[in-house]
């Protein structure tokens, strides 16, 4: 493996906003050729029936594509290469077979936050199926419409109204089917249970019937989506699922077909598969052990890979003496430049033959934990102050010359590992010149690209196939486990699984970015906020503007060199701006003499915000009890990705060395219309639960180009012990689209954390982690 260099976040260039954060907090680089299916070879495998096909606008593929061509290292010169089209099926693929079974294409992937099942639900909905009905074929290249990833909380917002779209085009495409076949009028037809039914004469004909001896050629529809306004009783779905819609068949039928009205979505008030409490899709195999990770395949021939790892980031190999390596059996020792590995008959001789060898590394000096925060906060890498870049609204300094109180913070983050259930693994097969890598990742297509670059093979010759994953949490985004399976895979000339251990996961994989925030507010006496300045060094933009209503505002986000390598996290820097912005709300409502909860509403003019902050304390009981000795309580909200959030946390500080202990927490969360309520309750208490870690007592510690705690003996994560009782309130919103839920429940359980501690002690804490070691020796702020 090629040792880690220092990276710099990716400030890409695009004209959608939203796209742009995106490339730039997701590390979305590289080029993203075209995708194309070969429509016949496809049909040939799936057989008869209808597939629908959904395909996006070209100004919208379009702007993507020049949006990811525009981030730097994606040039002709570097890492990817300009002028390539994006691919312009952004969709999903339902089709029904003559058996009446329903399968879903898409590129997403499910990585433990139950997509398969929400996403079905959906289909079901429109297609007026079963549940159980619905099968979904995820992440894999050569079955699957290409997808830029799983990330961002996009999946619901983005693809569910797609397939949502797609589906409701295949029910009245069957119903149509019906009308000809009936020479009935289609408006007294009725698609209910997996059946066109004519209520009138009792008669139905199944799905399958409908599509039976449909010639796979004719049975191909390709639905054109155009336009931006939602269908009425959508509850606002986007373009692709309200826009109109034009159906031609791929056989005699004319091409330019005119187009009819978009097929009826049905209203999120009237939902009764979809919005209900749904069971996870193969959960059971889950349990019991059924199902195959990448780490548990098994493919004929196979040999088990390891990787020799550097002596420290940024090392060279100087010297390899792997004589004794490979005079155990059935070794081969594979050495290209720096990078250098094993293969062998199984992994316990793979690691054996690892620890043999004889290697010299060069690893230059590098920074500790001890220096970081002021590395972050150096100019160069960050660039001058000044407001290039920056959210600027009145004048701060105006502002607060005139104001009563002024507070100046300095709030920081350390970084942390994502610590993955499952470690990065993959099993590369090459059967010349194709290459094929099962892999976990939550961007297939980019890891397919990834390996076609280093292999010097066109794309269409790589096939990455994703197993559902145990966890990724923004971690999986690289391909560093397929491309070195694929290495030693091509050297050995069979195929070879690679499995990282725990330490390699913790020590090679990329991390959340450590960050210093600087606030400087101002306010009336009577809590008003009028003035607010906050920047915002390394850890990134996301959820960097402030929610409430300061008329004086300047809010900037500065890159720097980061000394670790770096990279996408659960809720992104939306932990580090929430950190710091909730814990100065609260410094500010202390001086202020105001009540924490009293001070944001009164800034507060967003109703949604407001509706989960008041129902998080009512289920809280806030400002009914007073804090105790050595007892606090502590409140947080916000917004990111357009859900909402407020969490109310109580803590306990232990006699002795002081421990903090989280007693209770109830967060109050809200992204619009919910799809599977069991779902997102248990999204919800896993993102407290990961909070945890990263509130109290998570950070990567780091000299010399070594990681010191690389292992779950020194890296603290949540235990049982640390589990609090954890409420959740949702509040659902049938009249809004659905949010993305995978991320912003983490963000507000560390502020919330920290002003209780302040509440309990009056210690002031502004560093994450707060307490990993207790508060014997820490001050009162």
């Amino acid at each position: 493996m090629t040792p880690m260099t220092p990276m710099t976040p990716m400030t890409p260039r695009a004209a959608d906003p939203e796209l742009e954060l995106e490339l730039r907090e997701h590390e979305l680089a590289g080029r993203l050729h075209r995708f194309e299916v070969d429509r016949r070879d496809f049909l040939k495998t799936l057989g008869g029936g209808l597939l629908v096909c959904l395909w996006a606008p070209a100004a919208r593929a379009e702007s993507a594509a020049a949006a990811i061509a525009a981030a730097p290292g994606n040039s002709e010169s570097g890492r990817g290469g300009g002028g390539h089209e994006l691919p312009r099926e952004l969709g999903a693929w339902p089709h029904i077979d003559p058996d009446g079974r329903v399968t879903v294409f898409t590129g997403k992937v499910e990585v433990g936050q139950n997509i398969r099942t929400s996403l079905a639900q959906q289909v079901a909905e429109e297609l007026r199926v079963p549940l159980d009905a619905v099968r979904m074929v995820m992440g894999g290249t050569a079955l699957t419409p290409w997808d830029a990833g799983t990330f961002g909380s996009r999946t619901t917002p983005t693809m569910a109204p797609q397939l949502r779209a797609a589906a409701a085009t295949a029910r009245e495409m069957l119903v149509d089917l019906a009308a000809q076949r009936w020479k009935a009028p289609r408006g007294t037809l009725v698609a209910d249970a997996g059946r066109v039914v004519n209520p009138a004469s009792r008669r139905s004909l199944g799905y399958g019937e409908l599509t039976r001896g449909l010639d796979p050629r004719a049975a191909v529809k390709t639905v054109m989506a155009a336009g931006t306004a939602g269908a009425a009783g959508t509850a606002g779905v986007p373009a692709a699922a309200a826009a109109p819609l034009a159906a031609a068949a791929l056989s005699d039928a004319p091409r330019s077909a005119a187009p009819r009205s978009a097929a009826p979505l049905t209203a999120t008030a009237a939902w009764k598969i979809a919005g209900t409490p749904a069971a996870k899709v193969g959960g059971r195999d889950f349990v019991t052990g059924k199902h195959q990770y990448t780490s548990d395949l098994v493919r004929p021939g196979m040999l088990h890979g390891k990787m020799l790892r550097p002596a420290g980031f940024q090392a060279t190999l100087v010297s390899l003496d792997a004589g004794r390596a490979e005079q155990l059996p059935g070794v081969r020792i594979v050495r290209d430049g720096d990078f250098a590995g094993a293969v062998a008959p199984d992994a316990w001789t793979a690691r054996r033959a690892i620890a043999a060898l004889d290697a010299r590394w060069k690893v230059p000096p590098q920074p500790s934990n001890r220096e970081l925060f002021d590395l972050l906060r150096q100019p160069g890498g960050a660039g001058e102050r000044g407001d290039a870049g920056a959210h600027v609204a009145g004048s701060v300094e105006q502002a607060a010359a005139s104001a009563d109180i002024r507070l100046e913070r300095t709030y920081s983050v350390e970084y942390i590992a994502h610590a993955p259930l499952e470690p990065r693994a993959a099993v590369a097969e090459w059967e010349s010149p194709r290459l094929t890598v099962w892999t976990g990742t939550q961007r297939p297509f980019a890891v397919r690209d990834e390996l076609a670059e280093a292999f010097r093979i066109p794309a269409e010759q790589v096939r990455v196939i994703v197993p559902d994953t145990g966890s990724a949490y923004g971690g999986k985004h690289t391909g560093d486990a397929a491309v070195e399976a694929a290495r030693l895979a091509k050297a050995a000339g069979k195929p070879v699984k690679l499995v990282w251990t725990r330490e390699e996961e913790f020590t090679w994989a990329y991390f959340r970015p450590a960050g210093v925030i600087e606030v400087r507010s101002a306010a009336r006496r009577d809590g008003t906020v009028v003035a607010w300045e906050l920047h915002n060094h390394n850890s990134g933009p996301a959820a960097i503007g402030t929610p409430y209503e300061v008329a004086n505002q300047r809010i900037q986000f500065h890159p720097a060199r980061s000394p670790l390598r770096q990279g996408s996290y659960r809720g992104l820097a939306a932990t580090a701006n929430h950190f710091a912005r909730e814990s100065h709300m609260d410094e500010l409502a202390h001086a202020a003499g105001m009540d924490p909860l009293a001070l944001r509403l009164k800034n507060l003019a967003e109703p949604r915000l407001r509706a989960v902050f008041e129902a998080a304390a009512a289920q809280f009981g806030w400002g009914k009890r007073q804090p105790g000795t050595g007892r606090g309580f502590g409140i947080a909200g916000g917004t990111e990705k357009g859900s909402f959030v407020a969490t109310c946390a109580e803590v306990e500080i232990e006699p002795g060395d002081r421990r903090v202990r989280l007693r209770r927490v109830v967060e109050a969360f809200e992204c619009g219309a919910v799809v599977n309520p069991n779902g997102l309750r248990n999204l919800v208490e896993g993102a407290v639960v990961q909070a945890i870690g990263g509130a109290l007592f998570e950070a990567v510690e780091f000299e010399n180009g070594r990681i010191t705690n690389a292992r779950f003996a020194k890296y603290r994560v949540p235990r049982f012990s640390d589990v609090p009782e954890i409420e959740v309130v949702i509040l659902d919103r049938r009249d809004l689209p659905s949010a993305g839920a995978g991320e912003t429940p983490l963000v507000t359980l560390a502020p919330a954390v920290a002003n209780a501690i302040f509440a309990a002690t009056g210690i002031r804490l502004r560093r994450l982690p707060l307490a990993p070691h207790g508060l014997a020796d820490t001050a009162p702020a």
